[in-house]
């Protein structure tokens, strides 16, 4: 088993557009705000990696686990991140890996948008099921089951995925308009155009269902 590492793995300054890029490497626990959740990191497919488990104590088990960036501020602008999710051994069949990222967090951390991928969907037999490889949610109010009953196929889109497998993620926010960008494409795999908080500023978070085994790395907030 990999030794876990704590160590600081924020590198500030580089700039682009006229922005300040914040690079994450995430093979260090420093600086990260658990919830429902613990830390460690691990070497996973080849390179070092947060990933986000269970606690005993969880309270239910739908309560997402999250990893906030303690250092991130993010309103507008540009986040991008490499995450892998399967679903942990002994999962209920309907889990799918589900994993992705939190952004404008609250500092209640109950409030927060959400883009995440359901990676074992990309590639089922199942039509309907590949439809709802990514999703959209905003916590608390709005879960993923509200929105899908109250506008089916708003929030959620196909994108090809592998379960398992290193994934990238851009998200690219603005006021109250959000795009999900998947694995270096030129066109966004969903659009929200109603971010159910408005144009607020939060922090940034690594976000999984407690039914996933969740690795991330490389995490640039801009």
């Amino acid at each position: 088993m990999a030794a876990v590492v704590f160590l600081v793995s924020a590198s500030p300054g580089r700039w682009a557009a006229g922005a300040q890029v914040t690079s994450f490497r995430l093979d260090s626990v420093d600086g990260l705000e658990v919830v429902h959740a613990k830390t460690e990191v691990r070497t996973y497919r080849g390179r070092k990696a947060v990933r986000l488990l269970p606690v005993p104590e969880q309270e239910s088990p739908d309560d997402t686990m999250l990893a906030i960036v303690k250092a991130s501020s993010f309103k507008d602008g540009v986040i991008e991140a490499e995450i892998a999710g399967s679903p942990r051994p002994g999962a209920p069949s309907d889990a799918r890996g589900f994993v992705g990222i939190a952004f404008r967090v609250q500092p209640d951390d109950s409030h927060y948008e959400c883009f995440y991928i359901r990676p074992s969907n990309g590639r089922a037999d199942d039509q309907l099921r590949r439809n709802h490889a990514t999703q959209y949610v905003s916590a608390p109010a709005y879960p993923w089951f509200r929105l899908r009953k109250e506008n089916p196929g708003v929030y959620e889109s196909y994108v090809d995925l592998e379960s398992g497998t290193w994934t990238r993620l851009k998200i690219v926010a603005t006021g109250t308009q959000a795009r999900l960008y998947v694995n270096g494409a030129e066109q966004p795999a969903l659009i929200v155009n109603d971010l159910k908080l408005g144009e607020t500023q939060g922090r940034v978070a690594l976000w999984a269902d407690p039914t996933t085994d969740a690795y991330f790395s490389n995490l640039t907030i801009n």
